[in-house]
């Protein structure tokens, strides 16, 4: 089977254990068939996810013009506290930023290596959680606008980590912790003003399954770049990183907008 095109993120489905698919402009892959076969990725160029221009991406899929111009890619992005839509303040478009900062955030405790804490859209449980390779994760509080969540996400930096150990998290190597517990220690850490939206009845307790055949001991990113051609043995998907019998493993976000052709057998 053969495939060509613009890399973007892999779309998930929630299911024991997750399905993965990939999508190019005339086809799509279920990745989870893909398992155990052989997986060569050829790297043929790139396209701009905003303006489809073959031009070299910069972040996140966008070249340089329209990374420092979307509102898409805004600083808020990556730190929802700096939000100002809920003050009618614009940042690069007021009307993007208040379609997407002022609808219901969630803030949550992940585990995907260790206990992470972090924020996404409503609409976007579980599929945040998915995406960051999460063995489980809980919901603590669920706020009106991206601002409220990103300050509570500041305040309990403090006492988790915000980032995912990637390579931890491939290699299963996942402490054995009580979210629960730990929720329910959380709120004296809360801002006074989201301290209104805790509930002790959201105890909705996501457990993830992935598409393993087996955790390799060691990990080693694939750079397309620097290593335009490459052929492995597909044995997992898990967040959005392919994992490879030789260790390799493609992290899918960090290049989207990369274009590319792969062939299974």
């Amino acid at each position: 089977m053969q495939y060509e095109g613009v890399l973007t993120k892999m779309e998930t489905e929630f299911a024991s254990p997750i399905q993965y698919y990939m999508t190019f402009e005339n086809s799509f892959l279920n990745v989870n068939q893909a398992l155990d076969k052989n997986i060569e990725i050829s790297f043929l160029g790139y396209q701009c996810l905003n303006c489809s221009k073959k031009k070299k991406i910069f972040r996140q899929g966008f070249c340089y013009d329209c990374f420092y111009s979307s509102p898409a890619v805004g600083d808020w992005i990556m730190r929802p506290e700096l939000s100002t839509a809920h003050l009618g303040i614009a940042d690069r478009d007021l009307d993007y930023e208040t379609r997407v900062q002022l609808q219901p955030h969630i803030v949550y405790l992940a585990l995907s290596s260790e206990i992470k804490v972090g924020v996404t859209r409503k609409t976007q449980v579980p599929t945040r959680w998915i995406d960051q390779g999460a063995d489980e994760a809980i919901s603590i509080v669920e706020v009106p606008n991206r601002y409220l969540a990103g300050i509570t996400e500041v305040a309990l930096k403090n006492h988790f980590v915000d980032k995912t150990n990637w390579r931890k998290m491939l290699q299963n190597e996942v402490v054995s912790l009580d979210l629960m517990a730990e929720r329910m220690r959380i709120f004296e850490r809360l801002p006074e003003e989201v301290r209104p939206y805790f509930n002790t009845d959201l105890n909705e307790h996501f457990i993830l399954k992935y598409p393993v055949l087996r955790f390799p001991k060691k990990v080693a990113g694939l750079n397309l770049e620097k290593t335009p051609n490459y052929e492995g043995r597909l044995i997992g998907v898990k967040g959005q990183y392919l994992i490879f019998e030789d260790g390799t493993v493609l992290n899918v976000r960090s290049y989207e907008g990369y274009v590319i052709g792969m062939n299974i057998s």
